[in-house]
């Protein structure tokens, strides 16, 4: 590592936390939902977030959730920041004690974090598994996010990001290394192995993207119905992205000013894209929930991170390929799947491809053994291929 990465620890007031608890018991809440009764399930969700989960979560975030243990996981995997263009951007890193380790980044998304990926690092840098491979993991948190600066002025979307990932790659002495993401994660995943193929030995990702325009026609009827279940997300189910997009500044007031609020616009993602039916804590643990929203409110980054849908919504080169060895997963009940024929008109050298059985938006979170099987086995077939 170079001078310019400094040791960094998180360590929130005791004031700060007295006042989340204060807001939090002093919080105003509407009326119950008018689908209030409905059995479990979905059509519980169908206007968002049911106020009786919400009250029992607030309180359980006020009486019983313990953030000092999320502070106190972040310092044993290991927290620094480095400031690149100007901006202060956080990371996690964890060195391999293997010899044989191969540098990896990990990008988050949102409405999550580097929560994201506190339960997997351990076992990717060292797995209990003798001839599984092992990683030198580094996970930043995107521009705006958590513990990075808040830039002030446009301009920081995904190419940004990902050259500045790039960089802080090379200034932890790793000139070569794989990557991973999903969400806005798997986008700067992308643009990564599209635009630095000399730096990026291969990518993983469970966020594909075909270019734009491509034709139904050879697909298959499970490939059609993934196509017909994107279209309709965009259009009947991605509201929050349209208002991130075009007013982050606007929805940012209630979501630095409000935990409440901040809680339920997070918790509504959480729920209708994780593989559950009638709860996100079907298969994610409240305290995980609970430490990314802290995250967001302890440093308000509600408007900033909101901001990244500004910057970059819809702005994936079409123009773009990559050419560096892909290995991508699709999950069940993502947002977004991708048909294997788009993939490869912007991946065009898949090496792995996979159909998990379970999981969703989430899967770091939702079936973390899963997915570091699957995130092994795709960065191995990465590295066997020619070229990785």
């Amino acid at each position: 590592m170079t001078s310019d990465v400094q040791a960094f620890e998180t360590h929130a007031s005791d004031a700060d936390l007295d006042e989340l608890r204060a807001r939090l018991a002093a919080a105003r809440l509407p009326e119950a939902e008018t689908v209030s009764g409905a059995e479990p399930g979905p059509r519980r969700w169908a206007q968002g977030v049911p106020l009786a989960d919400l009250v029992e979560l607030v309180d359980y975030w006020r009486t019983g959730y313990d953030w000092r243990s999320f502070e106190e996981r972040l310092h044993r995997i290991g927290q620094f920041r480095t400031t690149i263009d100007g901006l202060g951007i956080h990371f996690l890193h964890r060195r391999s004690p293997r010899p044989d380790a191969t540098p990896l980044i990990l990008t988050h998304g949102w409405p999550d974090s580097i929560v994201r990926f506190v339960d997997v690092i351990d076992e990717l840098a060292d797995p209990t598994e003798a001839d599984a491979p092992a990683f030198h993991v580094v996970a930043p948190s995107l521009p705006g996010f958590g513990y990075s600066d808040r830039p002030a002025t446009t301009g920081w979307g995904t190419e940004k990001i990902a050259a500045a990932w790039v960089e802080l790659m090379g200034r932890l002495g790793y000139g070569k290394f794989l990557a991973h993401g999903g969400d806005w994660g798997g986008n700067i995943t992308t643009v990564l192995g599209g635009r630095f193929p000399k730096q990026v030995l291969g990518i993983h990702t469970t966020f594909a993207e075909g270019p734009p325009g491509l034709t139904t026609d050879g697909l298959t009827a499970v490939e059609r119905e993934w196509a017909e279940d994107t279209h309709d997300f965009w259009r009947h189910r991605a509201a929050y992205a349209k208002q991130q997009a075009t007013r982050p500044q606007t929805i940012g007031y209630s979501l630095v000013d409000s935990p409440v609020g901040l809680l339920a616009w997070i918790l509504d993602k959480f729920a209708e894209w994780s593989d559950t039916e009638d709860s996100p804590f079907e298969t994610m643990s409240r305290d995980r929930v609970l430490d990314d929203v802290t995250l967001y409110w302890l440093t308000r980054t509600g408007a900033s991170a909101a901001r990244i849908y500004y910057e970059s919504h819809n702005s994936l080169d079409p123009d773009l390929r990559v050419d560096v060895p892909s290995a991508i997963t699709a999950y069940p009940r993502d947002v977004e799947k991708c048909p294997r024929p788009w993939a490869q008109e912007r991946y065009r050298q898949i090496v792995r491809w996979r159909l998990a059985e379970a999981g969703g938006h989430f899967p770091a979170l939702e079936v973390p053994e899963y997915f570091v099987k699957d995130l092994q086995d795709g960065l191995a077939a990465v590295l066997a291929s020619e070229g990785g």
